[in-house]
């Protein structure tokens, strides 16, 4: 199966090889050589992803060991795949970069081959260590130059020089300095630098998370998924537009490059959106953001929701689930956008449907859906059964279960009709396909996905550990699907075995190629973290910021956002997430704390995840953009502008969580509570939505915009208002804090308030948070400690002892030593959510005016 990459057309996979995966095309035993390098790239990642070098005991690599070889690999290929310049020549290897592809690969794995050596010596290099340091720093800036950009390069040179140059700098950002030495010795020959957190996630997570996406999408996963939203809306006004909502939401769960879902999909939907009259200019608007919103989708979103898990210490489940609840609301928002468009301009379906009575379509529909839940739901509790029952038989009997259900999938698909290459012929008879029918043909593409959600979510594996199983199901998929279905048809299988084969090497081969920019981004990300943890600038990050916003949490945001733009101007999202996230996220959560805000750190570091990706939609240069325009034929600059109001919805959303945290399924109670966020947000982005194009049910005209923008702030902030009522706090003595943290329930928070002295000498006090271990009604002191917090009472005070390292206490900003002021216990307040049934009065008045309006259009006589 082709991977939809390959049906673009050429210019456009130039763009999209330029930026992801390398612009040269050497022919010969040089082509062989660089796709050889590559798969075992791949196999190497896929080995040290697996659970078989401790099986076997053999090929165990610690950390550094498996940094090394992951850099190594990314060095010789982005001097292989990447030509120097735009005129270097793209059909050869010229002989200075095989030179340098050699020289970086050996810098990169020094800290490997001679690990033992320079454990002997820490701190001490030799002549030999600060040599290789030199090349490798050099080599590695004009790698991120080739196969990232310049400004990136520039960026991590900018503190390179940061770091020596210390003394000779105005007093605000001045340091002591370091020496030469010092600097490489922390940059290249610690985990400090180039061989920190950043390159960790990428050698342990997002490669085998990478490969995944594109191996489901060289099995024809990609295409499947837009024939389904092809088949499921194409019926509809503006039915391409909201395909390539659909399809791109979709297809985020298999790649987190904006620019490669702009081509794979946009090639068909712009075209077809075109048709429908959007213009060129909304056509490419509206699959650019589709596209972008694609990292933002569980459960496989950007390459920086990987290293959220390492930054903010929480289990990618969770981030999964924090992440769910705005990522649907944005795609929601932004499939009513195109829907109002496609009223506003009177637009009718471009496919038609076979007609089906309504009591046809339920009794479909509801068959599917219920059919699928009671599948999902038997098969949870029988594999519950399975554990209980068959102890450590329990592996054994799941495979065969996932197996036996492979081949029911497999034998589905072969009783339908083949799916197209292109929704260009998505249709039978000049009729769309049937939705389940579209569904019931692929639905093996779905097992490989269903099996990582149930290791990452159910089971609780590690990232890595669900993406290797997850990858090793869709190989045997790649390998048997065209067999099986021959064997399923009575057809012959000659072919079909090699054919499978060769679209498993070819997966392997681009999903390495595709992380060649991520792993030399993350490692010169790790210049940026090693001069501020070598110079201390993170420290003096929070006195710049709160002079700048004079205290003002709003403007702190703001400031914070535009960084987030500004940045990605020329940084991958990757990268922009590392830079902004390291610098800034303990700053928001330090400074919001020190003003009685409680800013959950999660809460920051999905702020500067989603601003980060908005840099590829952004004018000048978003590269997504160019890819849009480049397809529909539009400029650049309108096509960016027109993508930046419908980017608005995802724009607010994180200002709203910093402020309200459900939205993040954070501070949530019980069930109920969580019905009415969620009920409560989607109507608020599907109002939102409307403000911003100026339609309702027609034309809105100001003051109905006004009063729908009220119902949006009622419906995403409650709380806002119940809080000018009466606070959500009052202060207890601090001697009642293990009686409250005895008495909140089952993960709830603890809040107190808290004063000492910062490392600067300053009395400082703040608002901090834990998250309580234990259940509701176990000894509070035990409750606290689990959480790493130990408070020492000294007479009538009550003193912060011991923070145990890495805890949820030290990620909440408790400091060892302060003074414990009071304990912020809940008060009996009306729940915030009765606010909501104004906003539904507000929406309802607006809803009926309209309605007046609309009646006459309807009774006038169609001329």
């Amino acid at each position: 199966m082709a991977s939809e990459m390959d049906k673009a057309p050429e210019a456009l996979q130039e763009l999209v090889a330029d930026t992801d995966t390398g612009g040269r095309k050497p022919q010969g035993l040089t082509k062989y050589i660089i796709f050889s390098v590559a798969l075992c790239w791949a196999l190497f990642q896929y080995w040290y992803a697996s659970p078989l070098p401790f099986a076997l005991g053999f090929g165990i690599l610690n950390d550094t060991e498996a940094r090394a070889i992951h850099l190594a690999f990314a060095m010789f290929l982005a001097f292989t795949a990447w030509p120097a310049t735009p005129r270097s020549p793209r059909a050869y290897v010229p002989v200075q970069d095989w030179l340098m592809a050699a020289v970086g690969a050996f810098a990169a794995a020094y800290i490997m081959l001679f690990y033992a050596q320079l454990a002997t010596r820490p701190g001490a290099p030799t002549a030999m260590d600060i040599a290789v340091a030199c090349l490798g720093l050099a080599l590695l800036l004009e790698a991120t130059r080739r196969s990232v950009g310049w400004p990136m390069s520039v960026l991590a040179l900018l503190f390179i020089a940061y770091s020596m140059a210390g003394p000779w700098l105005p007093d605000v950002i001045s340091h002591k300095g370091a020496s030469l030495n010092r600097m490489l010795s922390h940059m290249w020959l610690t985990t400090e630098g180039v061989y920190g957190i950043a390159l960790g996630v990428s050698a342990t997570t997002i490669f085998v998370f990478v490969l995944f996406g594109a191996l489901l999408d060289r099995s024809g996963g990609g295409n499947y998924m837009m024939q389904v939203s092809f088949a499921a809306l194409g019926h509809l006004r503006g039915g391409p537009a909201k395909v390539a909502v659909a399809s791109s939401a979709l297809n985020g769960m298999i790649s987190g490059s904006s620019v490669a879902n702009v081509v794979s999909t946009g090639i068909f939907t712009i075209p077809l959106m075109k048709k429908a009259g959007y213009g060129p200019v909304k056509a490419g608007a509206i699959e650019t953001m589709s596209s972008i919103d694609g990292q933002i989708m569980p459960p496989v979103m950007g390459a920086a929701a990987f290293l959220m898990v390492e930054y903010v210490g929480v289990p990618y489940s969770d981030i999964v689930k924090h992440a769910f609840l705005p990522a649907i609301l944005s795609y929601i928002g932004l499939f009513y956008i195109v829907h109002l468009e496609a009223l506003r301009m009177g637009m009718q379906p471009i496919a038609q449907r076979r007609h089906r009575g309504w009591r046809d379509r339920i009794v479909r529909n509801l068959f599917g859906v219920l059919g699928t839940v009671i599948v999902v739901g038997a098969l949870y509790y029988a594999i519950g059964a399975m554990k209980a029952l068959l102890g450590a038989a329990t592996p054994w009997a799941v495979g065969a279960t996932v197996l036996l259900l492979y081949l029911v999938a497999i034998q589905q698909s072969a009783r339908c009709p083949d799916l197209p290459d292109s929704i260009e012929g998505a249709s039978e008879g000049g009729h769309l396909r049937d939705t389940w029918p579209t569904v019931r043909a692929g639905l093996h593409f779905i097992m490989p996905i269903g099996i990582l959600v149930w290791c990452l979510m159910v089971e609780q594996m590690s990232p890595s550990l669900s993406a290797f199983w997850a990858v090793t199901s869709l190989a045997v998929l790649m390998l048997t699907q065209h067999p099986l279905t021959a064997l399923f048809r009575g057809r012959p299988q000659a072919g079909t075995w090699r054919a499978g084969g060769d679209a498993v090497v070819e997966g392997f081969h681009n999903g390495a190629r595709n992380m060649i920019g991520i792993g030399i981004a993350t490692a010169t990300a790790g210049i940026v973290v090693g001069g501020i943890t070598l110079t201390g600038l993170g420290l003096r990050m929070t006195e710049f910021v709160e002079f700048i916003s004079q205290g003002n949490v709003i403007v702190m945001l703001l400031f914070v956002a535009v960084t987030c733009l500004i940045i990605g101007l020329g940084v991958p999202t990757t990268a922009n997430y590392i830079l902004v996230a390291t610098l800034m996220a303990p700053v928001v959560v330090e400074l919001g704390a020190q003003s009685g805000m409680v800013i959950p750190l999660i809460a920051v570091h999905m702020f500067v995840f989603y601003y980060g990706i908005m840099a590829d939609i952004t004018p000048p240069v978003g590269l997504a953009t160019f890819a849009a325009s480049a397809i529909s034929g539009a400029g650049s600059i309108a096509t960016g502008m027109q993508g930046i109001i419908y980017a608005s919805r995802t724009l607010i959303l994180p200002f709203i969580w910093i402020f309200n945290p459900q939205l993040l399924m954070l501070n949530i109670e019980d069930g109920g509570e969580a019905v009415r966020v969620i009920v409560a947000s989607v109507c608020a982005m599907l109002l939102f939505a409307a403000v911003t194009m100026n339609w309702f049910r027609v034309k809105s005209r100001w003051w109905e915009s006004l009063v729908l923008l009220l119902a949006v702030v009622l419906l995403f902030r409650p709380d806002l208002f119940m809080n000018r009522i009466e606070p959500e706090y009052r202060s207890a003595p601090a001697a009642q804090v293990f009686d409250v943290a005895r008495d909140r329930p089952t993960d709830g928070r603890l809040v107190l308030r808290i004063q000492g002295f910062n490392l600067e000498g300053d009395e400082r006090s703040k608002t901090v948070a834990v998250q309580l271990a234990g259940k509701q009604g176990e000894d509070g002191r035990k409750r606290i400690a689990d959480a790493g917090l130990q408070l020492v009472p000294l007479g009538d005070q009550l003193q912060i002892g011991v923070v145990k390292f890495g805890s949820r206490a030290a990620k909440g900003g408790f400091e060892q030593g302060w003074d414990v002021l009071d304990v912020q216990v809940r008060t009996d307040r009306p729940s915030v959510h009765w606010f909501y049934l104004p906003a539904i009065v507000l929406v309802l008045l607006v809803w009926w005016v309209q309605g007046l309006r609309l009646r006459p259009a309807r009774l006038q006589p169609a001329r």
